[in-house]
Order: C-alpha cells, then sequence, then structure tokens
C-alpha cells in the first residue's frame, strides 16, 4: 500500500482538481455568453439549448458510470481518461461546420466532463476529513467563481474580437496542466478484483433520460403538447424509466444501487439536487440573453453580470463548514435553500427593465443560497459510508445535480421557445418582427429593428425569462420542502483501511459529526 500524501503532495493535487474542475467550470459560462454568434454564424436558433441539453445529457448519464468504476479502479485513470476525452471534444467543437455538428462534439465534451465532475469531489472526500471539506469545497467553488468571470470575459472577447471557435480552443492549455499535475502527485493503490460493470442499466438510464428531454425540447415547438407524437414521447420516457429502475435492481453491480433511494438522507439529498441544478438553468442559460437583448449590455457586461452567482458561492461554501459543525448538515442546508428561494422570488418582484445592481445582488444570494446547499449535503452524504462506496454515493448526488440541469435546460427552453412565439404572434403586423423564433438571430444581435417593434421584442423576451422564473421559484419551494424533510442527524461511517493511498489520509483524520 502507497504511504498517505503529504501536505505538500495534497497541495498540489488540490491544484491539480482545481484545474481539472476549471475545464468544466469555464465551459458552461463561457459558451452561455457566445451563444449570440453562435447562432448568427450557424444558425438553428430553436437548437440552441442542446449545446446545453446534449453536453449535460452526457455528462449527467456517465456520471454513475465513472463514480462506480473509480470505487472498483481507481480515481486516477478515470479522472485522466475522463479529461483526455473532454479535450478531444473541446477541439473537435473548435471545427464544428453547423449546429448539428457542434452539438454532437458538445456531447462528446459532456462525456469527459462526467468523469472530472464525479471524480474530483471524490477524490476531495478521501483527502480531507469533515472539518476540512468545507473549506476543500470553498477552494473548488472558487474555481467556479473565477470561471464565471474568466469565462464570460473570454467567451465575450473571442465572440466580439475573434472568434466563437477559441471559446473551445482554450481548454488545452489548462487540460494539459490539469493532467500533468494528476499524473505527478496523485498516488493509489488499488487491490484487483473481478467485477461486473452494469452497462445494460448504464444504457437503459442513458435512453431514459434522453427520450425525456428530447419530448420536452419538441413539445410545443415540433408538436403541440397535447398530441400523440408529445404523448408518445413521454409514454415511451416513462417505460424506459421503468425498465431501467429494473434493470437496476437485478444488477450484480448496479450503476446506481437501491439503497442509494432507500434511506431518506440520501434519497431527500438526491432529489434537492436534482432540484438545485434544475433552477442553475435559469440564470446560466437565460440570464446573458436578457442583459444582452433587454438591458441593453454587451456580451462581456452580460457575462460579468451571470459572474456574480459565483461569487456568493464559494465565501458561503467555505463558511459553511464552521455552520454545519455547529448546527448539523440539514439545519446547513436549510439556510441555503431559503436563500435560494429569495433571491428566485426576488429575481420576479424587480421592475421592467431591472437596475443592473438589483440584478447582481440577487445573483449573489442565490449564489450563496446554492453554496450553503450543495456542501453541506455533500458532506454529509460523503460522511455516511465508507471508501468503497464514496465514489458512487458522490457521484449519484453530482448526477441528480446535473440531471436537473438537464431537465431545467429542455424545460425553461420550451418555457421561453412558447412565450416568445405567443407574443410575436400577436405582434402588429406592421412591425418587423420576426414570426418564427428561428428567426430571431438577428433581432437579438439588435439589426434590423428599431423603435415600437425592438421594445415589442424586448417585451417578449422579458415575459419569457420572467415566466422562466417563476418556474425556478416554485421548484426552490420544492427543495425547500425537501431539505425540511430531510433527517437532522446524518449517519456516519468510518473509511477502512484499503484501497487507495488517499482512503487512509481521510480516515484518519475523519472526525465524527454530531448532527
Amino acid at each position: 500500500m502507497s504511504p498517505a500524501p503529504d501536505t505538500r503532495q495534497r497541495r498540489w493535487i488540490l491544484a491539480a482538481l482545481m484545474a481539472t474542475m476549471m475545464l468544466a467550470a469555464m465551459d458552461i459560462t463561457i459558451v452561455a455568453t457566445a451563444i449570440p454568434q453562435i447562432v448568427s454564424d450557424l444558425g438553428g436558433f430553436t437548437r440552441f439549448t442542446w449545446l446545453f441539453s446534449s453536453y449535460l445529457l452526457a455528462q449527467t448519464v456517465t456520471i454513475p458510470i465513472y463514480g462506480k468504476l473509480s470505487d472498483l479502479h481507481g480515481r486516477k485513470p478515470v479522472l485522466i481518461g475522463g479529461t483526455l476525452i473532454f479535450l478531444i471534444g473541446s477541439v473537435a467543437s473548435a471545427i464544428s461546420w453547423s449546429m448539428i455538428a457542434l452539438i454532437v462534439f458538445r456531447g462528446l465534451q459532456g462525456i469527459g466532463a462526467g468523469a472530472i465532475m464525479a471524480t474530483v469531489n471524490t477524490i476531495a472526500g478521501d483527502l480531507y476529513s469533515v472539518r476540512e471539506r468545507a473549506r476543500i469545497q470553498g477552494w473548488l467553488s472558487s474555481v467556479w467563481a473565477v470561471s464565471a468571470i474568466l469565462g464570460p470575459t473570454l467567451g465575450g472577447a473571442f465572440a466580439q474580437y475573434l472568434s466563437w471557435r477559441w471559446i473551445f480552443l482554450i481548454n488545452l492549455p489548462i487540460g494539459a496542466v490539469a493532467i500533468t499535475l494528476i499524473g505527478l502527485f496523485l498516488r493509489e493503490q488499488v487491490p484487483q478484483h473481478q467485477h461486473r460493470i452494469d452497462f445494460a442499466g448504464a444504457a437503459a438510464v442513458l435512453l431514459a433520460v434522453g427520450t425525456l428531454i428530447f419530448g420536452l425540447l419538441q413539445a410545443g415547438q415540433a408538436w403541440p403538447w397535447l398530441s400523440w407524437p408529445s404523448l408518445a414521447v413521454f409514454a415511451g420516457a416513462g417505460i424506459l424509466i421503468t425498465l431501467a429502475v429494473r434493470i437496476e435492481r437485478q444488477a450484480v453491480e448496479p450503476i446506481i444501487p437501491a439503497w442509494l433511494w432507500s434511506r431518506r438522507v440520501l434519497a431527500n439529498t438526491n432529489l434537492a439536487m436534482v432540484g438545485m441544478g434544475l433552477i442553475m438553468m435559469a440564470p446560466i442559460t437565460y440570464l446573458p440573453i436578457f442583459a444582452q437583448s433587454v438591458l441593453g449590455l454587451g456580451a462581456i457586461a452580460a457575462g460579468l453580470l451571470l459572474a456574480a452567482m459565483s461569487i456568493g458561492w464559494p465565501v458561503a461554501s467555505s463558511l459553511s463548514g464552521h455552520l454545519y459543525l455547529r448546527v448539523g448538515f440539514r439545519n446547513t442546508g436549510l439556510c441555503g435553500a431559503v436563500l435560494v428561494v429569495g433571491a428566485t422570488i426576488g429575481f420576479l418582484t424587480l421592475p421592467y427593465p431591472g437596475p443592473v445592481w438589483a440584478l447582481v445582488l440577487d445573483q449573489v444570494i442565490l449564489g450563496a443560497g446554492f453554496g450553503l446547499l450543495a456542501t453541506p449535503l455533500l458532506v454529509g452524504v460523503q460522511s455516511a459510508v465508507a471508501w468503497e462506496h464514496r465514489g458512487v454515493v458522490t457521484s449519484t448526488n453530482m448526477f441528480s445535480r446535473y440531471l436537473g440541469q438537464s431537465l431545467g435546460a429542455a424545460m425553461f427552453g420550451a418555457i421561453f421557445n412558447a412565450t416568445v412565439g405567443a407574443r410575436l404572434a400577436r405582434a402588429p403586423l406592421d412591425q418587423p418582427l420576426p414570426i418564427k423564433i428561428n428567426a430571431l438571430t438577428d433581432p437579438l444581435q439588435g439589426r434590423e429593428i428599431v423603435g415600437e417593434a425592438e421594445q415589442t421584442l424586448q417585451h417578449a423576451l422579458y415575459a419569457a425569462i420572467h415566466h422562466i422564473y417563476i418556474g425556478a421559484a416554485i421548484v426552490a419551494l420544492v427543495v425547500l420542502f425537501l431539505v425540511v424533510l430531510t433527517p437532522r442527524r446524518f449517519p456516519t461511517a468510518r473509511a477502512p483501511q484499503s484501497a487507495a493511498a488517499t482512503a487512509p489520509q481521510a480516515a484518519t483524520k475523519s472526525t465524527r459529526p454530531t448532527r
């Protein structure tokens, strides 16, 4: 067995984790800021939400697989392999020749991102004690804060002065640094046993979630919500979900074990993460469009407005350790859920079009809520299992959040398209406005329309995003209810002296939380 890493090694490993996390963290915000330029170049406005959905779908369905593989074969090969896949997808995205091609290559990026999101947080759980993990999660969350500022800034600058294709090529030097640090400093020795990977279950989950999101994106656009195609797609999704559950129950080593959902602490936490992920997609996807098209901000300024959410997140995440050691994991998460509810409702109270400073403050509060919600619940569930189950528990927590993001991208896309489409259909005939959503590329870039027609479009976009936040507020209330129902005390488990070199480190430093 390899010795546990010393303080110097842990610092380099943390740097490697932060560099790897930056790839996934910066990817969402840098793409969101450049959406108007991408659709202007490639076309396909009604498909642009698939740039997020294909990425998030591929990432979501692979996270549980990577989590299981990291428990069986170690964290290091999974993380390096996933990072390489992500970089290949980045190069392919940069040379995309159509919106369809870009959507496919974004899916390849998502396959690699699944390994990053599942494994980085698992390694952090291995290396650090319960008392330390809030501080470490704060460092990892700070990557999201830096990326939320750097990503939109680079995305806006590339889109405005160079080409949106550079938003993908920038991943290459960051990925090279991450792989080098991981290869040099992360050492582990994993016992070799015969295992059976649940490929059938993974395929069933992929088909079930993919069918559901496809139905949400197409209903209301390609066909009416209440129509035979819509009913057929959603019925098919229901059948596939049932099949996935049955396969997982019969699998020898299921990707998502049944005990993850039979224990109320784990089930409520995972469901809360689904809701949180769904809420996150409201600002991530549509706040840049709102800022540029309604407030009249530039691409860089719109990206900085989005970055405000990631200012409150790492600060709250870092401070959550002091709070959950005093009042417990559940009560700390409850504080975060209250802030999320307040932020989503607060957006709805802003006047049209809303002062920029108020939007910034609202985003900071929303980020603080996410930090106080996500970190204590993640640390709590990691503390409830031994090392050999930490990968699958952490990956399921991540899976739940990104499943929520996939559903959020689809649901909010449907709301946006339906609202804007209805408003454009009712616009006066003498206004030079497009009738179809797909023709909004030039108006969103501020071209072709002025005067009353521009105001009509701005009000349509405002109404659409207002409806999106109504949905986000409802989901936030559901998340609050789920956290209230979560047991006040989280169970704890000691890590066994086996598996990876990082496992003994976690065991020797573990502190037993009392709440």
